[in-house]
């Protein structure tokens, strides 16, 4: 693997077989009854252990990611940041995983009859996480599974396999009974291998669309959740603070070169302020420093790899012959991409309509509310939407009927917080993520049905 700034090597990571495959699924089906069998206050020091463990070791975790992922370390310890706060919810959450008291005495005859529901752990557990979070996706899977008493194999992204197997290194030192959490980097083919086997009882799947849709074609019978792609818009009524509008715009669309799922992309801002926020945009985005993600200072680091940053440019490119116009940036240097921002663009170009994945957005003028809403739905994808505005009855509107798993409101789409409910619509996916629905996600709901008769002596 290389370092996707210099290009050097920077490590060498063993590609499991299938005989690998194999024995790292016994392993984990093997550990299905120990792990099951933990009560929830093991389960919460198990976790609590990990949070701290990986504070302790978090500048190590930092320059890893930075190194494989082509993470700016400021970013980098960010999300390390994030991780011991999805360790730390979890371990909360295994506290608490709830059950029901359910009165069956609805219908006559039953009049002796209660039931009581209570979550059962699902069994074992395949991740498969992508390169963008190395750390915070992987843990998002790790962290509910082992605080629902689950097995988990984690197949990483090739790309940024060292944070994945760093973190099963902590978590085996913080006590994670044996095969309770395997890392298997592996290619393709051996994924699959994987997904299909019917040992796992779910999968969790965080990466492109195209990629999870087969997956999940290829599962059976078992449960699914996938976390997938989008290109992710926001709205700029007339009424916004448009200097905040900018900043958080800015921050969302070009952080981390714009290699996130929800990173803005799209941006519709009311014609009648649009020059001036297009303005103040332009301002914010000239000030990110673009290079080494090993800066203090760099915002912009490099692509995941060349082929992606050529894909960003020609894409770019693309736009320009087909009438887009560039307001900044649109030039790569080796793995970078400048920040770019563009104009006059139409719904069919692929910097519209399909994911771009770097550091690009769109600027695009609207007229009436209604308007901004069904271009923001003309997606196949339908994850998070940001809207900037002071009217309430536009939020609510707004709420109901755009085609998305979250909208946040004077704030953008690139906002998530571990324990919030986490998922798209239509192409972006397929159930939650976050921790306390993550935990229900895997685990199965078990009945008891008691017939509670009186004494014999009564």
């Amino acid at each position: 693997m290389h370092d996707p700034f210099t290009g050097k090597v920077l490590a060498e990571v063993s590609q499991g077989s299938e005989a690998d495959a194999e024995d790292a699924i016994q392993s984990t089906a093997a550990a299905t009854q120990p792990m099951g069998a933990l009560p929830s206050h093991a389960r919460f020091h198990l976790l609590q252990r990990i949070a701290g463990a990986l504070y302790d070791r978090r500048e190590e975790f930092a320059r890893i990611m930075t190194g494989e992922a082509g993470k700016p370390i400021t970013d980098a310890r960010r999300e390390v940041a994030r991780a011991v706060q999805t360790f730390t919810i979890a371990a909360e959450e295994a506290k608490r995983i709830p059950g029901e008291v359910i009165p069956l005495d609805w219908t006559p005859g039953m009049d002796s009859h209660l039931g009581i529901l209570r979550r059962v752990p699902i069994g074992p557990v395949l991740g498969i996480t992508p390169f963008n979070f190395p750390l915070n996706l992987v843990a998002h899977k790790v962290a509910p599974a082992l605080a629902a008493g689950n097995p988990i194999l984690i197949k990483p992204a090739p790309q940024t396999p060292l944070t994945a197997l760093l973190l099963a290194e902590v978590g085996l030192e913080a006590g994670v009974p044996p095969g309770g959490l395997n890392v298997l980097p592996c290619d393709n083919r051996v994924a699959e291998r994987l997904v299909v086997d019917p040992r796992f009882k779910l999968l969790s799947f965080t990466g492109s669309a195209a990629v999870g849709w087969m997956l999940k074609a290829k599962c059976g019978k078992k449960k699914v959740v996938l976390e997938l792609g989008g290109n992710a818009g926001v709205i700029v009524e007339q009424d916004a603070d448009l200097d905040f509008a900018a900043q958080r715009c800015a921050s969302g669309g070009f952080g981390y070169a714009g290699q996130t799922c929800i990173s803005v992309q799209r941006i519709f801002v009311h014609h009648s302020v649009v020059d001036l926020f297009t303005t103040k945009l332009l301002l914010q985005v000239a000030r990110l420093k673009g290079g080494d993600p090993n800066d203090e200072s760099t915002v912009v680091g490099p692509l995941i790899d060349q082929h992606a940053a050529h894909r960003v440019e020609e894409w770019i490119g693309e736009a320009v012959a087909q009438g887009a116009r560039v307001l900044l940036g649109g030039k790569r240097m080796g793995s970078v991409v400048e920040a770019t921002v563009l104009t006059n663009v139409t719904p069919t170009m692929k910097v519209s309509c399909q994911e771009v994945f770097g550091p690009v957005v769109t600027v695009t003028p609207y007229r009436q509310f209604d308007e901004a809403l069904q271009a923001m739905n003309r997606s196949e994808y339908g994850l998070q939407a940001g809207v900037f505005t002071q009217d309430v009855n536009k939020v609510f509107h707004a709420f109901r009927h755009l085609e998305v798993g979250a909208v946040l409101v004077n704030e953008i789409p690139t906002f998530r917080a571990e324990h919030m409910p986490y998922g798209g619509v239509k192409d972006s996916g397929l159930g939650r993520e976050g921790l306390r629905i993550s935990i229900e996600e895997m685990t199965e709901p078990r009945f008891l049905v008691l017939n509670v008769r009186p004494p014999s002596s009564a």
